[in-house]
């Protein structure tokens, strides 16, 4: 595939964007799909793309997070399990879904999470000093990281969202750590999904690492504003891109 240069800039632009709404709340993919059918790919093969860069910023990020010691790893292992199984499972469907699933999906999804946020934001942003929980003396938490991962296999776009509510909802993790566990779970299940779609050749590999650039630069400087954020910014910023991935659902 030719890209020109213009396509250079706009994949840098939109994954740069995109690295930062991703790692502080969620709906980046909202930006870099659109970015990557203008160039002509097919949605399933737009979606799969996708997916290099989300790896790259998950990396990235779950790095920054660590080093800054906001990434709680004594129970990661719990958190993965399920999110795992979802994940795969919802790969295993985005490949041979109707793609005309995908629109209904991700607007129900953001539409109740902006119901969540505006009707009871302490699901999503619990008060500061809120003890965590662990996974497995919290059952229902099984179920929502194993529907976050389903989800993220199945749409990738909006599971940010999905994540923070199953990890500060159900496990009670403040925004920050919330959000370094979310870029572990992404990152985890992304790869499962990517190694699938890579097997079933909808990877387009030039456009994918450019991508992944801008999301690389992006996570990095979105980690530093995490941690330097007050919890009630970060709570107004996840509400905003809430509603931005409701009306990209809408006009998609």
């Amino acid at each position: 595939m030719d890209i020109t240069l213009l396509q250079v800039v706009l994949l840098l632009v939109t994954g740069f964007l995109a690295g930062i709404i991703n790692t502080l709340a969620g709906g980046g993919s909202n930006l870099t799909l659109p970015a990557l059918m203008v160039m002509g790919m097919p949605a399933e093969v737009a979606n799969a793309t996708n997916r290099v860069g989300v790896a790259i910023q998950g990396l990235t990020a779950v790095a920054g997070f660590r080093k800054h010691g906001k990434l709680d790893t004594d129970d990661t292992v719990p958190i993965l399990i399920p999110s795992v199984i979802g994940g795969l499972l919802g790969a295993a469907g985005a490949a041979y879904a109707p793609t005309e699933w995908i629109k209904p999906l991700l607007l129900g999804t953001m539409l109740a999470m902006a119901l969540v946020i505006l009707v009871k934001p302490s699901i999503v942003a619990p008060e500061p000093g809120t003890q965590s929980r662990k996974v497995l003396s919290t059952p229902s938490s099984w179920w929502g990281l194993g529907l976050a991962g389903f989800y993220g296999g199945f749409v990738q776009a909006g599971v940010g969202f999905v994540l923070l509510a199953a990890l500060a909802g159900t496990l009670r993790y403040d925004l920050v750590r919330a959000n370094a566990l979310k870029m572990l779970c992404t990152l985890v299940f992304t790869v499962v999904a990517l190694g699938l779609f890579i097997a079933e050749g909808l990877v387009m590999w030039i456009p994918g690492v450019i991508l992944a650039f801008g999301t690389m630069f992006g996570a990095n400087m979105a980690v530093k504003m995490a941690i330097n954020a007050k919890p009630e910014t970060l709570k107004w910023f996840l509400f905003i891109m809430t509603l931005c991935g409701c009306g990209a659902a809408m006009l998609s």
